[in-house]
């Protein structure tokens, strides 16, 4: 058996394809294939509130190769979801039309507290002890998800309009960032310790450049020196020096400066990269509902 998750974010789309395998009563999942496609959707989103001509035709293009690849996997079951971008273009219901006339896809647009829960669907805290404070943080191209575990149960979640698009184009607001380190500095008060859980492909990217050893945490100082190394190339050079992507090379700045900033107003010394992101939440979302959970 095998699922599918699309995610339509800000700076990418993705699908993943994952085998589905059950054990003894219990079900997990395997990747199988990833593929990103950097649509940069957030672009028009948020200068334009709107999805352009050109961007929405390159979206239906994309989604009608996943419709043929999820059909020659012999995919069962998925799941696509909208995120920052689609929720801020006001012709997000044309859009969702087009994919479903032209790509068979059905798309839902998810707000900002239901996309923090499909994150932390996938499970990202297995390998680490649940008894401690976990403060989730997914960075995506046009917001980012806070979610506050203590002792394996959600305390606090919320979604703020921080992402790295919105930072490129200049559509991130003072007051956001202000909300967004209150809700930190509140939240966080009753806990002594708390320890990052750090989602998305650029905080993947950074665990990657830090070179630390697997499963091991990042600590708060190696990400404050990983990014003024990072700072001090030109996007040239970040090119063609350090040979990053061309859609990682811009956004990969402003990632960084939320998760210091995060780390900084929740007292937060180490973040977690277990490589993990929403469409790893999507196909756990998708077994969650098509079996009974077992224990």
């Amino acid at each position: 058996m095998r699922y599918a998750a699309i995610d339509i974010g800000s700076n990418a789309v993705r699908l993943l394809i994952a085998d589905i395998i059950e054990n003894n009563g219990s079900v997990s999942f395997k990747k199988n294939t990833l593929i990103r496609v950097p649509l940069r959707l957030g672009d028009d989103a948020f200068l334009n509130q709107n999805i352009s001509d050109r961007k929405a035709l390159d979206l239906v293009k994309s989604m009608q190769a996943f419709r043929k690849l999820m059909d020659v996997y012999k995919v069962t079951d998925y799941l696509a979801f909208g995120t920052s971008a689609m929720r801020e273009a006001k012709n997000g219901a044309q859009v969702i039309q087009r994919l479903k006339d032209e790509a068979d896809i059905d798309l839902e647009i998810i707000h900002g507290q239901k996309e923090a829960k499909i994150i932390y669907a996938s499970h990202a805290e297995q390998n680490i002890d649940k008894s401690k404070n976990y403060l989730y943080i997914d960075v995506g191209g046009g917001s980012t998800e806070l979610s506050l575990f203590s002792d394996g149960e959600l305390y606090a979640s919320r979604s703020f309009n921080i992402g790295t698009i919105r930072m490129l184009d200049n559509q991130d607001k003072e007051e956001t960032w202000n909300d967004m380190q209150h809700f930190l500095r509140e939240n966080t008060k009753p806990f002594k310790i708390i320890a990052g859980i750090g989602t998305g492909g650029n905080i993947n990217k950074l665990y990657k450049l830090s070179e630390e050893k697997n499963g091991l945490p990042m600590s708060f100082s190696k990400l404050k020196t990983l990014y003024n190394y990072l700072n001090s190339f030109s996007l040239k050079d970040r090119i063609n020096v350090l040979g990053l992507n061309q859609d990682r090379a811009d956004v990969i700045i402003p990632a960084c400066e939320i998760y210091i900033s995060v780390m900084k107003w929740a007292n937060i010394k180490n973040i977690f990269v277990p490589s993990v992101g929403m469409v790893d939440g999507i196909i756990q979302t998708l077994i969650d509902k098509n079996f009974t959970r077992v224990g």
